[in-house]
């Protein structure tokens, strides 16, 4: 093997590389990243399973009825989409679930426009991370999309 030393007066005519993570590696920084996405649906869909009297008292709250029917679909929305793009099933299909299920509820649950001005800043913060969210998802459905179709 030939190196060659390169001194400040001898530019390199080669580009730099760098070596790649271990595909494995990205792999798993790959599931981690949508593991940390999934995981407020994840809890959610939980604790709601877990409370289900607690999820239905929230459906009635925002007026939504019937609220036992609506506090089902949203548990199993959350749970299942969440598995679908955390199990690589359909995982476009969750993504898009779960972007459009994130921004219907937030305009629903963070209407900052309609809010006191002392609870304005919080709720348009809420509203916006929510909108974060979605794009996120909607990411995850075009990159698996994408992947798809390029093998």
């Amino acid at each position: 093997m030939h190196t060659t030393t390169r001194t400040a007066s001898t530019p390199s005519t080669a580009p730099a590389t760098t070596a790649a993570p271990p595909s494995a590696l990205w792999a798993a920084l790959r599931w981690l990243a949508l593991l940390a996405l999934c995981g407020a649906y994840l809890q959610g869909g939980l604790v709601k399973a877990l409370d289900f009297p607690g999820a239905v008292a929230e459906m009635v709250h925002f007026g939504m009825a019937p609220a036992p029917l609506f506090a089902l679909a949203v548990i199993v929305l959350e749970l299942g989409c969440s598995a679908m793009v955390l199990l690589n099933r359909f995982r476009w299909l969750g993504a898009l679930a779960l972007a459009a299920f994130t921004l219907m509820a937030s305009l629903l649950a963070n209407r900052f426009w309609a809010v006191p001005a002392a609870e304005k800043f919080a709720t348009m913060n809420a509203f916006f991370e929510h909108v974060g969210l979605a794009g996120a998802f909607c990411y995850v459905a075009w990159v698996d999309l994408q992947s798809r179709r390029t093998g």
